[in-house]
């Protein structure tokens, strides 16, 4: 069986557990501080209906152990899940990394770091690699692997077999980038929405909805590339570029570049606790009930779309 070591039993660290425990892998969440266990044993309770709906819950399944030092049997993955500390990351990894086998792989769930810099100070920088969910692990789809430039093809290839035997898509980054891919697509989203509602242009509540109402809906089927060659008709992406290309160049230079300061964050603090939004145990309910749905009949949509072809 393959054994997980989850460094850190926080937000992300716990749902990384429940994802690898719910597979069936040996998990241990390696966290000194006395509430994880807590945190750990209620995100698992949360998503073992999650875990069943999506056909990812392993037949006797059981929940992660949580132990205050990293196990002396090692692990085949080490899926470190710290706070988005760098220091605290290298600190942490270079420790690990000296009682962990010579074929274990350590992948980092950092959302803003590349490798090479969760890397610096390693002695084996070639096992190293990005594998970055988005949240939670236990629900969402999605794993970016990313290596850095002395990342071995074997300890992607590892990596990868471990994530895609979970259910996981995994997507791979071509070379190290800040943010990765999925964060940085949301963060060129989010900044116009802060732009939007910092500025008074329209309100939190139907910048909210311009996303689940208008876009999300064909971001279930279409990529943003293929969403914007359908408006150039038979021509495609090159009609549409030819057609309408200045004028999106031109909403290009006008998109927003706010600042996260002191001001802006009150004011989109603000503005959220003002919005007419269900509490967030209620959003957190509601994703974790509708999702499973949603990512099923996409799930069976591209299964009869591929068929197709």
């Amino acid at each position: 069986m393959t054994r997980v070591a989850v460094i850190g039993g926080g937000l992300i660290g716990a749902g990384w557990a429940a994802a690898f425990a719910g597979a069936g892998l040996e998990t241990r969440v390696v966290d000194p501080d006395p509430g994880a266990s807590d945190r750990v044993a209620a995100t698992w309770e949360q998503a073992r209906a999650v875990l069943a709906r999506l056909g990812n819950l392993a037949d006797g399944a059981g929940p992660p152990v949580v132990v205050a030092t990293f196990p002396q049997d090692g692990a085949d993955l080490v899926q470190e899940a710290l706070s988005e500390s760098l220091d605290l990351k290298q600190r942490v990894l270079a420790d690990v990394e000296q009682r962990v086998g010579p074929e274990t792989v350590i992948a980092s769930s950092s959302s803003s770091f590349t490798a090479d810099a969760i890397a610096a100070g390693l002695a084996r920088p070639d096992r190293l690699l990005i594998g970055h969910p988005c949240n939670p692990p236990y629900l969402m789809p999605v794993v970016e692997i990313a290596g850095g430039t002395a990342t071995s093809a074997d300890a992607m290839a590892r990596a990868r077999a471990i994530y895609e035997a979970m259910g996981k898509t995994v997507l791979a980054l071509k070379k190290p980038v800040a943010g990765h891919l999925v964060n940085r697509l949301q963060a060129a989203l989010w900044r116009e929405a802060v732009h939007l509602v910092a500025t008074g242009a329209a309100s939190l509540e139907d910048t909210e909805r311009a996303v689940t109402e208008a876009l999300a809906p064909r971001w279930c089927r279409l990529g943003p590339m293929s969403v914007f060659a359908l408006a150039g008709a038979e021509r495609g992406m090159a009609g549409f570029l030819e057609a309408l290309g200045p004028q999106f160049q031109a909403l290009f230079d006008d998109l927003g570049a706010p600042v996260l300061d002191a001001d802006t964050c009150r004011t989109i603090a603000e503005a959220y606790e003002a919005a007419d939004l269900p509490p967030l145990a209620g959003i957190a309910a509601d994703r974790d009930a509708t999702m499973p749905v949603l990512l099923e009949q996409v799930a069976r949509m591209n299964r009869e779309r591929d068929s197709a072809l």
